[in-house]
């Protein structure tokens, strides 16, 4: 009988590119969504912020609770990496741990009961993954690292310098994957805007575009995670020109003051951050997404309010809120000047009201439109309702389209793209009728 094996990723989705290159390493192994029953359990963790590396602690402190005996529980990824001494001492119930370089001998490491932490990052390269949630779109991850220096991040101390992975790695991964049935691609890293650039490479996502487009099969792709200052106007025209590559721009902006840009060494001003978005603004049926910080050490009143302004009025898609969260290793660390808890909730707060309406907003301009969707199964909300993403959208963090009608008499298939006019937005839910093929 074979052993049961119990996984959960935390964190981002590079997190979830590894988790799926131990399932490859594991696929002996049972999955099991009861932890209790599991030879295996494992927990891909996350140490970016506080509230991520609670969260981590919680889940491993949680599974060890309910583990069957003679089970073993290790402890991968970030959070295992950034405090590897100090856990192995207070976590004597984790029988295993590893960081973020093993991810593909996994194998051996249960084989061996031992913990490793290899010095360099893990990178693909031929590893054969499990990919999970979808049968038809998977993410690629790009690279490894960052060189960028920001006050707020502690990723460089913990996953080093910028480490690319070679084009043809990344080619052939995606060739693999569109063999097996996927079609839809999103394309992610630290930085990815600077992808070869560790290898003197300059544009490397260019590169990556016109390689991709060359591949038979890829009918949908996207880039995650563009960096402000190595986002180039020629970058934005290339993927405005690509037939493969969607008008998506995911660039977290983090803040819109010049003072407190130059605080978190952001190494961009407003003005040329501003000439990029409205660059990406200005390209048919574009999609652009951003992030910001409050409550970073000396952001004043004043630099609050121009950020929650600028977040309002400049028409992005969707937005995501983070409060500063103070992390040994980086520059804000050893600020003086810290925002008051307090402070910096009542601001997550109210730009949380504005990253609500602005999505709200997004939204309601699609009502009436003709889209491309792709429906991924049954919605849990009603069992008459299917459950379909905008072709356009990244999954998961953009939305959930609710299919309540159709105008073709075939059946309709799951992960297939159609064509499909919103009717309506219900509590941030646009209601589509399949109008047709793609």
């Amino acid at each position: 009988m074979a052993k049961k094996l119990h996984i959960v990723s935390l964190g981002c989705t590079k997190n979830l590119v590894d988790t799926e290159v131990m399932l490859g390493r594991l696929r002996e192994y049972e999955m099991t969504d009861a932890s209790t029953e599991a030879d295996v359990i494992i927990v891909n963790t996350c140490g970016f912020i506080d509230a991520a590396k609670q969260e981590s602690l919680n889940t491993v402190s949680n599974l060890n609770a309910g583990r069957k005996k003679d089970s073993v529980l290790v402890m991968a990824g970030c959070l295992s990496e950034r405090y590897q001494d100090d856990l192995a001492k207070e976590l004597t119930e984790v029988d295993i741990f590893t960081g973020v370089g093993d991810y593909d001998k996994i194998d051996e490491l249960l084989a061996l009961k031992q913990s490793r932490f290899t010095p360099e990052v893990y990178l693909i390269d031929g590893a054969e993954r499990v990919v999970t949630g979808s049968t038809y779109h998977a993410y690629i991850k790009l690279s490894e690292g960052c060189n960028q220096q920001c006050s707020f991040c502690a990723i460089p101390s913990f996953k080093g310098k910028l480490n690319s992975r070679n084009l043809d790695s990344i080619a052939k991964e995606v060739e693999g994957l569109v063999a097996k049935g996927y079609f839809d691609f999103t394309f992610i890293s630290q930085d990815s805007s600077s992808y070869l650039r560790d290898q003197n490479v300059n544009e490397g996502l260019i590169h990556l575009i016109k390689r991709i487009e060359l591949i038979d099969g890829v009918k949908s792709a996207r880039i995650l995670y563009l960096y402000p200052s190595t986002t180039t106007l020629k970058l934005i025209k290339t993927i405005g020109d690509s037939k493969i590559f969607h008008n998506y721009f995911d660039m977290p902006i983090q803040h819109i003051n010049d003072e407190m840009l130059r605080i978190m060494k952001r190494g961009f001003g407003k003005d040329k951050t501003v000439e990029l978005l409205n660059a990406m603004r200005s390209l048919p049926n574009s999609f652009v997404r951003t992030s910001f910080i409050v409550g970073h050490p000396l952001e004043s009143q004043e630099m609050f309010d121009e950020m929650a302004e600028f977040a309002g009025s400049f028409g992005f898609d969707r937005m995501n809120v983070f409060s500063y969260s103070d992390e040994e290793g980086t520059s804000a660390y050893t600020m003086a000047e810290k925002i008051p808890a307090k402070t910096i909730n009542e601001r997550a707060k109210k730009l949380g009201k504005v990253a609500s309406k602005v999505e709200g907003e997004s939204l309601n301009k699609l009502i009436g439109t003709e889209i491309p969707l792709i429906i991924d199964g049954e919605s849990d909300e009603h069992a008459f309702l299917l459950s379909a993403r905008a072709l356009l959208w990244a999954p998961d963090v953009d939305g959930e389209i609710y299919v309540n009608d159709r105008e073709i008499d075939e059946e309709l298939t799951y992960g297939k793209i159609y064509r499909a006019r919103i009717t309506e937005v219900t509590d941030k839910h646009p209601l589509a009728t399949i109008t047709g093929d793609a």
